[in-house]
Order: C-alpha cells, then structure tokens, then sequence
C-alpha cells in the first residue's frame, strides 16, 4: 500500500499544497509544514515562547541577547521565566533563584510586571478570535483552540482558511503585531494538541496525527501525561511503569484498579484518546477586529480608512452571534509599542458597522495628533442580547 502524500504547508506564505518537498515552492522558504492529516486535523494548543522574558526583551531592544529571568529576587525569591539564552546554563520556571542565580550569574534580572502582561495575553486573545470563537485559556500565555467547521461557522467565510493555515496566520500575526514568538501543537485532541506545542520551542509548529499517535507516544515518560505529578509518576514507579508504551499494554479495569478514577483518563491518553471539550468557560465580552500597517503611518485619513472595513467585520460577528454591544472602543497601538484604548459608550447597544465607525472615527480624530501608529483596533463591549440593539425611532412609520 502507498504511503500516504504528505500535505504542505509554508508558514511564511501561507501557501498550502500536496507533495513532498523541503521548501516552499511558492516563496523558497523552508519554514514548512508537512503531514498526510494535516488538512483535517482541528484542536490546537498555542503556548508563547518564554512569555514574560519575550514581553520584557520586546521592551528593551538591549536585552535581546542577554540571558534574562523574571522574577523575584532575594533568598526566597524563584524564577517566574528563564529566557531562552539564560535556560542554556539551566535556570528554569519555578526554580529558586538563588540556584538560578548560581547556574548563570550574569543573567539580567527584572522584577515581573503582571499588569503589562496581562494586556498583551488580551492582545493574543484577540487575535485568537479572529480565527475561533472556541478558545480555551489556560494561562495569560497559553491555550486551546477549537478550529472544526462546527466551532468556526461562518467565520470560514471570512478568508481565515483551513485549520492549519489559520494558525499560521494567528502565529504570524502575532509576531508582527504584538512583538513576540508562539510556539503551535496541531492534533485530534487536547492532550495531543499539547505534547506537539512542547516538540519544537521556540517558534515551532508541530503536528501529531491520528495514524502515529500510539507510535509516537509510546517511548514517552509517564510524565508527559496530564494529571501525572510527582506522586503518580512515584507510584507509577514503584510498579515498574517508566512509559506510556508500557500503559498501551495494560489493561483499563487494570489502571483503574491502580490509580482509581484517573486510571480510565490514563488509559485513554496511553492510546492517544481524549474526550475533554475544549470549552470557552464564559460568555464574550467584548468583539473586536483589528489590523497592522504595512508602514507605520500618522495620517488620520490613512487609519480611517483602515477602520472602516474593521467595524464591518464586528459588526457581521455581533449579528452572527446574536449579540449588540453598548459601548464603542478603539485600539491604537504607537510605532514603539504602546497601547492606547478609548472608549465611548452609546445611547443604545448597536449591530451597525456604520454606528460603530461614526463613534469611533471621533475617537481616531482626537488622537490623530502626529504620533506614528502601527496597529489599529476597533470592537464593542458592554454585550447584550440582539434583541436589545438599534431601536426603531419614536417617529418612524408615523
């Protein structure tokens, strides 16, 4: 029997075809993709690379080459984030940082700073969005993705294109418009989803398939497995279970036996299954849509007319959505990377892109005053019911 074509990828241009090659034939890149489900496989899991560490060096352009560590210094102080220069001498997340201190002493240490991170976990989120309403958070740094046809609906329509391009994309855009690296596992299922994210940081994309997933995981520790800490992988141990491949072979009522209730969970993860929805958790809040320039611009008219085709997009979402939102709010972000929003409540909650784009092209013109501006956003928040949206006038039909 044939061995099965490979789909391919190119992460740069986005061009997706089938065949076998090692670079893009339709830029020369070699950043690629490549694997036989690669169209059909739809639950991700998104993790940035060394986040707090990246958020800071994107900061401070004079970092960039230093070993860096956030976190609290002093004698009880630990390692919130190791960059990744600074983890090639050993220091790691959660570590005293006296240790981390000892194993690279020239490391730059900078005291964390949750509210900046926490806004640029919003802008990530945001983005993420664009691509599926179904968006597990897991951190401010990571989470699943739910892209199926069933979680996406229409926004399919919108040119984001199959699972796999769409998070191409995602990952694209946020290095050029938040300044910062993710890392992407692509599979059937979360806990899949989330071994692949870990295969190939920084900056990875990586893919585990239906066909493989036994294979793949059987040399794996038992470690690997959510839900196996110190004290289950101790246990585990102490009955001679090192891998996941000595799990294959062990029968369910037999894990249950061993491990109570999570022993059915382990059975399932040991085959590579699991049923675990990825679930959003709450209803939105907000609905945005937004877009970096090509070249940084001053010009009122220029971030106008980038607007416009922005409140069309919230407008189509809140409709889909059955939803209307209350209050207008405009994102702009300064060519070094500081982030402004203004927000303007209305009279009533609207679904009307031309609504949206009269109130916030008043906010745009107040801060139209020659600042240099690379990214704009425009959304509503306040949400509501449809139903509650653009009320008739007191006159009309008289």
């Amino acid at each position: 029997m044939a061995e099965a074509r490979s789909i391919v990828l190119c992460r740069d241009c986005l061009d997706l075809s089938s065949g076998d090659y090692q670079v893009s034939p339709a830029c020369g890149s070699t950043r690629i993709v490549a694997h036989p489900e690669l169209d059909r496989l739809d639950i991700a899991h998104i993790d940035c690379d060394a986040f707090y560490a990246s958020v800071e060096k994107r900061d401070d352009p004079s970092l960039r080459d230093k070993p860096l560590i956030v976190g609290h210094a002093g004698g009880r102080g630990v390692v919130t984030t190791a960059c990744y220069i600074a983890r090639k001498f050993g220091p790691r997340s959660a570590m005293p940082m006296f240790k981390a201190m000892e194993m690279c002493p020239h490391a730059v240490v900078i005291q964390p700073n949750m509210a900046k991170y926490k806004a640029v976990s919003n802008e990530i989120r945001a983005i993420f969005r664009d691509a599926t309403p179904i968006i597990q958070p897991v951190s401010l740094d990571e989470a699943y993705m739910d892209l199926s046809d069933d979680a996406r609906g229409e926004l399919i329509a919108g040119g984001e294109g199959p699972p796999a391009m769409a998070l191409a994309e995602v990952a694209r855009r946020i290095e050029r418009e938040v300044g910062i690296t993710v890392s992407i596992g692509l599979s059937y299922n979360k806990f899949l989803a989330k071994l692949a994210s870990d295969l190939e940081k920084p900056r990875g994309y990586s893919v585990i398939g239906e066909v493989e997933a036994k294979t793949f995981l059987a040399p794996l520790p038992v470690r690997k497995i959510n839900g196996v800490g110190e004290v289950t992988a101790r246990k585990m141990t102490d009955y001679g279970i090192e891998t996941i491949g000595q799990l294959q072979h062990m029968a369910e009522a037999e894990l249950i036996g061993r491990f109570g209730k999570f022993g059915r969970q382990l059975a399932g993860f040991a085959q590579g299954r699991d049923d675990r929805k990825v679930s959003t958790g709450s209803p939105a809040k907000s609905v945005s849509a937004e877009t970096t320039f090509a070249k940084d611009t001053d010009q009122a008219a220029q971030l106008l007319a980038a607007m416009k085709p922005l409140c069309e997009r919230v407008a189509e979402r809140l409709v889909r959505g059955r939803h209307a939102g209350g209050t207008v709010v405009l994102k702009l972000k300064t060519h070094d990377f500081k982030l402004l929003t203004r927000n303007r409540q209305l009279p009533n909650p609207t679904q009307q892109a031309d609504v949206i784009f009269q109130q916030a092209s008043d906010l745009v013109e107040r801060e139209a005053d020659g600042r240099f501006f690379r990214l704009i956003g425009v959304g509503v928040s306040d949400i509501c019911p449809a139903a509650e949206a653009d009320p008739p006038d007191l006159f009309t039909g008289l």
